[in-house]
């Protein structure tokens, strides 16, 4: 075995740098309010949750009510929300788009206090063009898709233009750039050679047509904003919660006490939080910051370098976005553009996130045997057994998976959840001593004031994901009016021809690529709209076509040149960003193939029968570890260079689903072994 020759250091919080999460994240600079401005958009924060609250779960708990007083319905009709879902859509763009206004400045760099004048005339607007829909509900409805007056055209314009904003200022320029693209395309597409790839037969004799189109339901106000108005606040409410409860503390120091001890543990402990808290984050960039703090120190302390210990963070927090229950914000678009249940999405979804997991793992434990890393000691964790007392911190994660099985809805799945993490958190207040048991209110118990907390926040975490869903619509609106989606299949089938893999390797390329440039979920949305057709036209089953553009979506967050997870780490761990993502790549590197071996094998996405995916499952996760073997040069001892590629193939035979490949994987990986024993025999000979 290799000599120890990293020793531990004495690295502790302050040896970490700070990262601003909106100054990764969002295109402009969160600006410095005044404090009447603060108080204010505190409450438009927490009002703004609550109205999802009200408008999604209030029918459902007041038509309980109902009927457990034996009402009929005269509680539920005087109470409940009645609002047209168009209208619910246009309120949720238009309190989305004057919180980002409120929040963010034209751009980074310009530090002014407070909000200037055009920010509220841009707010005014968005609120104005809800109005106007309220009060022209009906005429808008009939007409969309068909005619427009002059006032439905300002009306339009108007809030394409806040829509274009809000999108520039939190989602950052590309996505502008993509979707302005977009509409010129929609309007003057049919000035292209006839016959032409991109010409569209859609000829507008007038222009100004399009937007009165797009600014309806058939575009911004369609799917991807009703996902956005629906499942992902629910959702990322529920988040806020969770973490207001302290249960992400909890998550973090029940990983640090069941694996800090062993072998390179701070590491592992990033793993395993990765797990437990990036379940329930849809930002790769926040999971880093927020687990980052606590493993990045322990990592350098054992002897983890910087660049090691911030590609350790960088990929196990993007993996959050591919854990079940609660996948990233695409995932619910995904269940609504394919039209299957959240529920099957996210139990397609185990496998291929154990096996990234378990490449992770396995990465963290032979980079430590490599360079004889060891763990904490164990006197300095948090005892295993005052933590397993408060189990009751994993009940909202618990009832929200039963919640899915049991074929509850999501809205009352989340709301079940954010109840939970109230009830759970009055636990925490329980002391015991000598005398009995008291009870004492703390900051992790969670009264009026902590709700309210957790509503505005759950609010922020929003802002982004309502302007990149309005946005993606106006994409989907463009392709349905000019039919270019069919024509990118057609595009596609005469690259790819037959060959699936060839389309499903430039579908690889396309969407790292707009990953790099904006948010997971809109590159998502983009490529779902665009891509997924085609692929679905020459034979990719459904759901294998979506899950992969999902997964590559994610996997962008850690691929160079742009990899903000990874950038994100390496400015926690005061590491090199470039350095830091390529040693992220290597660690998700089973990650890179595991999609194309569920494009050959729905198996892996748990298409089949139970022993089928359980001998699918134990064979790839060997061949994961495996892979990692090869990545790492190490199995059991430093491996040198001809059994490093052999366990490469034996590894890649492994994860590749097939009983023939299965075999010849074990045999390989056989050769692998004899070939460095004896090579092992020969040098100590």
């Amino acid at each position: 075995m290799a000599a120890a020759t990293s020793q531990a250091t004495t690295a502790d919080a302050n040896d970490v740098g700070r990262v601003d999460v909106e100054d990764l994240e969002y295109s402009g600079g969160r600006r410095e309010q005044r404090p009447w401005e603060q108080k204010l958009f505190f409450w438009l924060c927490a009002g703004f949750s609550a109205f999802h609250l009200w408008v999604l779960v209030g029918p459902v708990v007041v038509k309980e009510i109902d009927t457990a007083l034996g009402l009929g319905q005269v509680f539920y009709r005087t109470v409940a929300a009645n609002i047209d879902q168009e209208l619910f859509r246009a309120i949720h763009l238009a309190w989305g788009a004057t919180l980002g206004f409120g929040f963010y400045s034209l751009a980074k760099g310009r530090g002014t206090k407070g909000i200037p004048w055009y920010d509220w005339l841009l707010m005014l607007g968005a609120l104005a063009c809800a109005v106007y829909m309220w009060r022209n509900l009906d005429d808008l409805q009939m007409n969309q898709g068909a005619v427009y007056e002059t006032p439905d055209l300002v009306y339009s314009l108007v809030g394409l233009v806040v829509v274009f904003e809000f999108t520039r200022r939190t989602a950052g320029n590309a996505l502008t750039i993509i979707v302005g693209a977009f509409l010129l395309y929609a309007m003057f597409g049919h000035v292209f050679p006839e016959g032409s790839p991109l010409y569209h037969n859609k000829s507008l004799t007038d222009v100004w047509f399009v937007f009165p189109y797009l600014y309806s339901n058939l575009g911004v106000f369609g799917t991807t904003l009703e996902v956005s108005s629906t499942f992902i606040i629910m959702f990322t409410v529920f988040a806020a919660f969770l973490g207001r409860s302290r249960a992400g503390d909890y998550f973090n120091d029940l990983a640090v006490s069941l694996v800090g001890w062993a072998r390179g543990g701070p590491a592992k402990v990033a793993v395993l939080s990765g797990v437990m808290f990036g379940s329930v984050s849809g930002s790769s960039v926040a999971n880093v910051v927020a687990s980052g703090a606590v493993t990045i120190p322990m990592m350098r302390r054992v002897g983890y370098d910087r660049n090691t210990a911030g590609a350790i963070e960088a990929t196990s927090s993007t993996g959050g976005q591919i854990t079940p229950p609660v996948l990233g914000a695409a995932a619910f678009i995904m269940a609504e553009v394919t039209g299957l249940k959240y529920a099957e999405i996210a139990a397609a979804a185990i496998i291929p996130c154990l096996l990234f997991y378990i490449a992770c793992y396995a990465h963290c434990d032979l980079h430590a045997a490599k360079h004889g890393l060891r763990g904490i000691p164990r006197a300095e964790l948090p005892r295993l057994g005052p933590l397993l007392m408060r189990l009751y911190m994993m009940a909202p994660i618990a009832v929200l998976i039963w919640a899915f099985i049991t074929g509850y809805s999501a809205f009352l799945a989340a709301a079940l959840g954010m109840t939970l993490c109230i009830a759970v958190s009055w636990f925490n207040g329980i002391r015991w001593s000598r005398n009995g048991v008291t009870w004492r209110r703390g900051d992790d118990v969670m009264g009026g004031r902590a709700v309210v907390e957790a509503l505005e926040i759950g609010a922020k975490d929003c802002i982004q994901l309502v302007a990149v869903c309005a946005s993606a619509g106006i994409i989907v609106g463009v392709i349905a009016l000019t039919g270019v989606g069919g024509r990118f299949a057609q595009i596609m089938q005469a690259i790819a021809g037959e060959n699936q893999l060839l389309a499903m390797f430039f579908t690889m390329v396309i969407v790292t690529i707009l990953g790099m440039g904006m948010p997971t979920t809109a590159a998502y949305a983009i490529a779902a709209a665009v891509v997924a057709p085609g692929l679905q036209q020459i034979g990719v089953p459904k759901l294998v076509a979506h899950m992969f553009i999902f997964y590559f979506a994610v996997l962008s967050a850690i691929t160079p040149p742009v990899a903000v997870a990874s950038f994100a780490a390496a400015g926690m761990a005061r590491g090199d960003p470039w350095k830091t993502s390529w040693i992220a790549v290597k660690m998700g590197l089973a990650t890179f193939l595991v999609p194309f071996m569920f494009f050959y094998s729905p198996v892996l996405l748990g298409q089949g029968t139970f022993w089928e995916i359980a001998h699918t499952f134990v064979t790839a996760a060997i061949g994961v570890w495996l892979l990692a073997c090869a990545t790492e040069g190490w199995f059991t001892e430093a491996l040198s260079l001809v059994p490093r590629a052999v366990l490469a193939a034996a590894a890649i035979c492994l994860i590749t689903p097939g009983a023939i490949t299965d075999l010849v994987g074990i045999g390989l990986a056989a050769v692998a072994w004899t070939l460095q024993h004896y090579i092992f025999r020969t040098r100590h000979a």
